[in-house]
């Protein structure tokens, strides 16, 4: 199945985009397919205008459409989602995230921060009609320390919930691939045969 991983978070290098990256590559070792869009790496003017004409607008709004699932990350700044992520899912039509799994991720710089994820950002993702939305994960930089050589070393609680976001993800994925396969077969299934006396 194919995740898109979303980013939000305005700057690089990002504490949000290295957690992101690290359910990306867990995901990616269950076989999954996953692609990356980096909101801030769209064109700035297009996005401020909604110009959803922009080549760069439209190949991005196309690979999220293509997408089974979204892992969406962004920092939390005073207790909201980044502006840059608002800007995105402002250009998608209200139906935009339909039939498909949201995984929402944040980091703060504290705990307080982190109902932001359902207060803020859930309510706009929900607005877009997707098939569900899981559990969020939040994490502040501390628990996310990182290693140059070993990439981001998460503390055992968030370890622990990044492992059941992976794996409720993949489960739901699994789910959506036997159910699309069941479709298939019904469709391609000869029609019966009407019986006459």
């Amino acid at each position: 199945m194919n995740v898109l991983l979303l980013g939000g978070s305005p700057s690089a290098p990002s504490t949000t985009w290295r957690l992101q990256q690290l359910v990306g590559e867990r995901l990616a070792a269950l076989g999954h397919r996953t692609n990356a869009l980096q909101v801030r790496d769209l064109p700035a003017l297009a996005l401020l205008r909604a110009d959803t004409s922009d080549p760069a607008i439209l190949e991005a709004v196309a690979l999220l459409r293509e997408a089974d699932a979204i892992v969406v990350g962004t920092p939390v700044y005073k207790a909201s989602f980044s502006g840059v992520l608002k800007l995105f899912l402002d250009l998608l039509p209200q139906d935009g995230l339909a039939g498909k799994l949201v995984l929402p991720l944040a980091t703060g710089g504290s705990q307080s921060h982190m109902l932001a994820l359902d207060y803020a950002l859930r309510p706009v993702l929900a607005s877009l009609a997707p098939r569900h939305i899981l559990p969020s994960i939040y994490a502040t930089a501390a628990q996310l320390p990182w290693d140059p050589d070993k990439g981001v070393l998460p503390v055992s609680v968030i370890g622990a919930r990044i492992d059941a976001g992976v794996e409720q993800l993949a489960h739901e994925l699994e789910g959506a691939l036997l159910r699309k396969a069941a479709g298939s077969l019904s469709a391609l299934a000869p029609a019966s045969a009407t019986v006459h006396a």
